[in-house]
C-alpha cells in the first residue's frame, strides 16, 4: 500500500481507525479492479455473491437489509446472477412470499475464483506479518465488528 504523507509510524496511534479502514478499502478495490472482469461481475456486486456463499440460508430481503440497498437494486442484481447461472431463487416452504437465494454449482465455481482473489489480497497486505500477528489482527477486527 502506498500511504499518504500523514501516515507516519511514530504517529500511528494518533491516526483514526477510519483512516486505516479507508486506505485498506481503497487498496482492496484497486487490487480487485485490476484482476476482475467487470463484464462478468463488478467490485460492488462481489460482496453479494460471497455473502450468499457463506450464508446457510439467505433471502432477498436479508440481502437488502445487510447491504442497505433498495429492493429493486437487489432484485436486478439477483436476476443478473440468475441469468449467468450463479444462483437460483426458490420459495420458502414456511412463507411463500419469501425467496430463498442459493448458489448453483456454477455459482460455487465463481465464488471459488472470488475467494482466491480475496485471499490474494489478504496475502499481499499481511506479507510483513507473522502468522500469529495475522491471527491477532483477525481477532481484533472481530472485536471491532461484533455486536
Amino acid at each position: 500500500m502506498t500511504l499518504p504523507a500523514q501516515f507516519k509510524k511514530e504517529n500511528s496511534e494518533n491516526i483514526f481507525i477510519y483512516h486505516y479502514v479507508e486506505e485498506m478499502i481503497a487498496d482492496y478495490t484497486k487490487y480487485v479492479k485490476e484482476i476482475l472482469d467487470d463484464s462478468d461481475i463488478t467490485v460492488a456486486e462481489l460482496p453479494f455473491l460471497i455473502r450468499i456463499r457463506f450464508s446457510e440460508e439467505t433471502t432477498q430481503k436479508e440481502l437488502v437489509e445487510l447491504f442497505r440497498v433498495s429492493e429493486g437494486y437487489t432484485a436486478k442484481l439477483l436476476r443478473k446472477f440468475e441469468d449467468k447461472g450463479y444462483i437460483f431463487r426458490c420459495e420458502d416452504p414456511t412463507n411463500r412470499r419469501k425467496k430463498i437465494v442459493e448458489l448453483t454449482s456454477r455459482g460455487i465455481e465463481k465464488t471459488d475464483e472470488l475467494i482466491k482473489l480475496i485471499n490474494g489480497w489478504e496475502i499481499k497486505v499481511t506479507k510483513n506479518m507473522s502468522d500469529e500477528e495475522v491471527k491477532m489482527l483477525k481477532s481484533l477486527l472481530f472485536k471491532v465488528v461484533e455486536p
